[in-house]
């Protein structure tokens, strides 16, 4: 029900008039008693659910970044994507000039050729001795020898198999390709361009705008309010749909001395946002139900108290309470008020205890309703 209030002043006129002796008249007293308007609606029971207000930034999820780095200090041979430009799974990204890198692959494959042949006289030799000791002309010794130096070489070997495996995958760090297909989001160097092996000469970076999430610097207050799984949104002049995000994890620790921790939020949706944006989030916490609630603007603080102010009768009285959760609209009455309370929610600003006011109270009828909430109530 909702008590619309109207607004009237009644007042008393006295009036007395006397005539003196001296022709004179005697001043003119007024008491006016005014009554305040204001508009009221009733407490109700119901559910609320608390929200926690953050902001965040727009990343790419985990594997849906790649960041180009040298292997090792070289010059740029090849880089033919550009800012902007979509590239593919397998497309090239930027191959890098080391020259020491393809020299030493070359000497591994050399040395896994010799070792090879060591191997392929040791099988020979090994066969003559143990023909010549099945005749009876050599000796066991020569052919425990021969099967020695066969073992020893394909030792040799395998070791220098490794060798050129390590080396080769080596040389393939010279080019780089995409692993997904992706945006080239930035680009900080040109062919040609001598760059170091270190994080802090980046040559390229790829992302998946497919796969963005947001992270968001929750206090740390308030993380044990934040569950994974939970449901989230952005704030701000998106409409709640087009950014609706999910909880996927926290952190299992907090680092000393920081006042917020990362948290990671997965797009329900694709969004067009690009990353590096930053947002403000609203995550959905605990939640309380069958408890009373109270209109927002219903609220009265000073100082340390919370009030609200309840009609009865053609009076205000003020009334301490103890709020619990708020959202926007609502704020949940955990003391002091008791469902279907009508409580002031226009008009009692600088409202005095027990003020004499103005409340009519009308209902909507079920004709007048729309046509969506007649269907509600009919269910």
């Amino acid at each position: 029900m909702t008590s619309i209030v109207r607004c009237f002043a009644v007042g008393s006129l006295l009036c007395a008039v006397a005539a003196a002796a001296c022709g004179g008249s005697a001043p003119e007293e007024i008491e006016t008693e005014t009554v305040v308007p204001v508009t009221a609606e009733p407490a109700r029971t119901g559910s609320i659910r608390a929200v926690v207000h953050t902001s965040g930034i727009v990343q790419p999820a985990p594997g849906a970044d790649l960041l180009v780095t040298a292997p090792e200090s070289a010059r740029i041979a090849e880089i033919p994507q550009a800012e902007g430009d979509f590239v593919r799974s397998g497309d090239l990204l930027v191959r890098f000039d080391i020259p020491s890198l393809s020299a030493d692959a070359l000497a591994k494959s050399a040395e896994v050729a010799a070792a090879e042949a060591r191997v392929e006289n040791a099988r020979a030799a090994q066969a003559r001795a143990r023909e010549l000791f099945d005749r009876g002309v050599a000796a066991r010794k020569e052919v425990e020898d021969a099967d020695r130096d066969l073992a020893q070489a394909e030792a040799a070997l395998n070791q220098a198999r490794a060798g050129r495996g390590a080396s080769l995958t080596l040389a393939d760090r010279a080019t780089v390709r995409a692993t997904f297909n992706g945006i080239v989001a930035k680009r900080w160097h040109n062919p040609g361009d001598l760059v170091e092996a270190a994080a802090g000469d980046p040559v390229l970076r790829v992302i998946d705008p497919n796969r963005l999430e947001v992270v968001a610097s929750v206090p740390i207050g308030d993380v044990s309010r934040v569950l994974v799984g939970a449901s989230a949104f952005l704030s701000g002049t998106l409409p709640p749909t087009a950014g609706a995000l999910r909880v996927v994890s926290r952190p299992a620790a907090v680092e000393p001395g920081t006042a917020a921790v990362p948290v990671r939020l997965a797009f329900v949706s694709r969004i067009a946002l690009p990353a590096g944006t930053p947002v403000q989030v609203d995550i959905n916490a605990e939640e309380h139900v069958k408890v009373v609630l109270v209109p927002a603007e219903a609220i009265v603080r000073e100082a340390e108290e919370t009030a609200v102010f309840v009609v009865v009768g053609n009076k205000a009285k003020r009334r301490p309470i103890v709020t619990g959760l708020t959202d926007a609209q609502h704020v949940e009455v955990r003391s002091g008020l008791k469902a279907g309370e009508l409580v002031i929610t226009h008009g009692q600003a600088g409202l005095p205890d027990d003020a004499a006011i103005s409340l009519e109270t009308t209902e909507t009828s079920a004709s007048e309703k729309p046509a969506d909430e007649k269907a509600a109530a009919d269910k």
